[in-house]
């Protein structure tokens, strides 16, 4: 399984349904996709949240980013994240 990182920008759409029954919503949705949840973060900054997720892969993770922005009206902008301890091993022959 591969993490990913899912940095999210509320539009005015997003407000609508924002509690407890949406953040439940999201965990089920990425199960569909074979997928887990480690954590959500609201931000204050730039972005308004962060989302750790693990997931089978890259189509798996751009079908969820996919689906979860469909049904909540967030931006997501989704990045894989690599272990410090496995970069460590893949730079170690660079």
């Amino acid at each position: 399984m591969a993490t990913y990182f899912l940095f999210g920008k509320y539009s005015g759409e997003a407000f609508k349904d924002m509690g407890p029954g949406r953040t439940e919503k999201t965990h089920k949705l990425i199960q569909k996709f074979g997928g887990e949840i480690k954590s959500i973060h609201a931000l204050l900054g730039e972005k308004d949240l962060v989302m750790i997720a693990t997931l089978p892969g890259t189509e798996e993770a751009l079908k969820f980013s996919l689906a979860l922005a469909k049904s909540t009206g967030i931006a997501f902008t989704t990045s894989e994240a690599v272990d410090v301890e496995d970069f460590d091993k893949l730079v170690s022959d660079v």
